[in-house]
């Protein structure tokens, strides 16, 4: 159901429309935490090493699905705020139609650079023919990752975040079981953990898109609707192009940071592969919290109510700080019995390597997630260079730093890089928050524009 965002009390608003979009992302991490927990407990402690060690080349591939995804979102949003349905269309038929030319180049530029990708960060010969295994299968599947990414934008642009909750929740639960029937019944390997993401997200896929355009299909509009225009693509492009960069260059991050850890051999690797999945099942829940404070800023923006994305972004921390406190308290507490969840008789380095990295990141879960709610309100109000300042700072600083403090604390040094990188980006996200949107919006009067 489409659900306009422009109205009602605005921590209500977006609780009811986040929810939904948190409890999708939790069902889309689990495609990358089943795959590591059927690789370590059905195959071995390399498997694992081997999946996680491949998962941060992916993350390259994610970063553009996620760019076109936040690219047609902010502008289908702004669109459908204003009510002008032709042009929003429009925009969705361009960005289905650009998205499917990138995603083509892609898919060539990865089968053509894989065996270099897993060279570049120094993948260990034991592990080296399991990941580029992994990885020939996943980039096969790239389509289905674009265009599913494509539709939940849409429907996120359009108020509605229980549809795609509902794909997300079927699919990653028969991923689940198809993982553990093709690695422990057919005993296919590493092969098996990847053809069962392929089938599953291929499903999700195409059921996403055929809704998506038979909700399209109900929206009534006058005259016939053009399926490409240049200046929408420009539009898109404007705001796709910043967050491509951002995910992208925080996929290289990881892979350089990744490639420091490979020096320590594959009881690190396994256990920061169990550790990073526990994290990024957090981190991106929360990013998928901030693009749906972007959508609400975008509706509000396009319908004109400028204070309302105020209310959103207080509103919105509050949000993520509720979610923070359970998962650091588990994750403090149950550290040992997460990280032996993903391998059958951990190594003792793999163990403590894991736990470690838990104790030190997951106490500035307060301080990230209020950087990526404000992130989710710089993208929404098109503000698209602060947000790429905000980013590549938290990023450009985590790299050096666990590149240098590795040289003398080992990996202690490198999980010691997330927490101060988080810290000076939240900082910078909210000084430009701060100077330029909520100036903005303080000019304009609450009782003249507000909806109730």
């Amino acid at each position: 159901m489409n659900k306009d965002l422009t109205v009602g009390k605005p921590e209500s608003v977006l609780w009811k429309f986040c929810l939904p979009l948190f409890g999708s992302i939790i069902f889309q991490q689990l495609y990358n935490i089943a795959d590591s927990l059927v690789a370590g407990k059905f195959i071995g402690e390399n498997a694992l090493a081997a999946v996680g060690n491949s998962y941060e080349i992916t993350l390259i591939f994610i970063a553009f699905a996620l760019g076109c995804n936040m690219g047609c979102s902010v502008i289908v949003s702004q669109l459908f705020g204003a009510k002008k349905f032709k042009d929003m269309k429009t925009a969705v038929y361009t960005a289905m139609i650009s998205s499917g030319i990138l995603c083509a180049v892609l898919m060539l530029a990865g089968t053509l650079g894989c065996d270099w990708l897993l060279e570049m960060i120094r993948t260990p010969e034991e592990i080296f023919a399991d990941s580029k295994l992994y990885l020939d299968i996943y980039i096969w599947g790239l389509p289905f990752l674009f265009f599913y990414n494509i539709a939940t934008g849409i429907f996120s642009a359009m108020g509605d975040s229980k549809t795609p909750f509902i794909f997300l929740a079927i699919s990653s639960t028969a991923n689940i079981l198809v993982d553990i029937l093709f690695v422990a019944a057919f005993h296919m390997g590493v092969a098996g953990v990847a053809w069962a993401t392929f089938l599953c997200q291929g499903v999700s896929c195409v059921l996403a898109v055929v809704v998506v355009l038979k909700r399209l299909a109900g929206i009534h509009t006058e005259g016939r609707v053009p399926v490409f225009s240049a200046a929408l693509l420009k539009k898109i492009t404007i705001v796709a192009v910043p967050s491509i960069l951002q995910q992208s260059f925080i996929s290289l991050g990881n892979i350089l940071i990744q490639s420091v850890i490979n020096g320590f051999g594959p009881g690190v690797i396994a256990g920061y592969s169990a550790a990073i999945k526990l994290n990024n099942l957090v981190i991106t829940s929360f990013t998928t919290l901030g693009n749906g404070i972007s959508n609400y800023t975008a509706q509000n923006i396009g319908a004109g109510i400028l204070p309302r994305v105020r209310a959103g972004f207080k509103a919105g921390v509050k949000m993520v700080w509720i979610i923070c406190v359970p998962v650091i308290a588990l994750y403090l507490g149950a550290g040992n019995l997460l990280i032996r969840f993903f391998m059958d008789d951990p190594s003792e380095l793999a163990l403590v390597s894991g736990i470690r990295f838990l104790q030190v990141v997951a106490p500035f879960y307060l301080v990230v997630s209020v950087k990526l709610a404000t992130d989710g309100i710089l993208r929404g109000a098109g503000l698209m260079k602060q947000f790429m300042v905000a980013t590549f700072t938290d990023l450009i600083l985590r790299v050096v730093l666990a590149l240098a403090l590795s040289q003398t604390f080992g990996y202690m040094g490198i999980w010691s890089a997330w927490p101060i990188g988080w810290t000076v980006g939240m900082t910078v996200s909210l000084l430009f928050y701060r100077k330029t949107f909520a100036a903005r919006s303080a000019g304009v009067q609450m009782a003249t524009h507000t909806k109730q």
